[in-house]
């Protein structure tokens, strides 16, 4: 076994991207004060195909010197808009016949690997503050919740591991489903 070299990897151009079919996956981050955290969420976004990145509230944007250290260029690739306010940004994508899911650990969340994908059916998963998580309001306005199974102590983890977890459990419910 060898590793492969990087002209063996198939990858897109920034024009085949764009021009690709998109995973039906909207990210909403709000209020994420790490840099890092947010070219760790464009970057996972490319790699899946993600329709599309709302950056919220507090949110830094592209393009920015630290954010595209850990985006290695998603911020060239991946769609994303800049919106004050996430309330907005929900009741939005609601009115498209979106669902929406906080990312969070709420009462009534559907555990990740007990949650199923409707072919046809469009997706927004909001991701919310380091501290704080996804706010109440966000939480109250989506159509419910989503929530990564911890056994460990601290049941908390880090915004980008969060939604490479999330997105990667979609992704494959949505293109490898039996």
């Amino acid at each position: 076994m060898r590793k492969l070299e990087n002209s063996e990897l198939d990858r897109k151009s920034i024009e085949d991207f764009k021009q690709s079919e998109k995973t039906p996956l909207i990210l909403i981050l709000d209020d994420i004060r790490s840099l890092h955290n947010i070219g760790s969420v464009f970057r996972t976004a490319d790699a899946f195909l993600i329709e599309k990145i709302y950056l919220c509230g507090i949110t830094a944007t592209p393009p920015n010197k630290e954010i595209h250290k850990t985006a290695l260029g998603a911020t060239e690739t991946v769609t994303w808009e800049h919106a004050e306010n996430v309330l907005e940004v929900i009741k939005k994508l609601k009115t498209e016949n979106i669902q929406t899911f906080a990312i969070e650990q709420v009462e009534s969340a559907i555990f990740l690997q007990d949650f199923e994908v409707e072919n046809n059916q469009k997706y927004a998963l909001v991701f919310g503050n380091e501290v704080f998580g996804v706010a109440q309001e966000a939480v109250a306005l989506c159509d419910g919740a989503i929530e990564i199974p911890q056994l460990g102590t601290k049941h908390s983890l880090n915004i980008s591991v969060s939604a490479g977890i999330v997105v990667w459990d979609l992704f494959k419910k949505l293109h490898f489903a039996k």
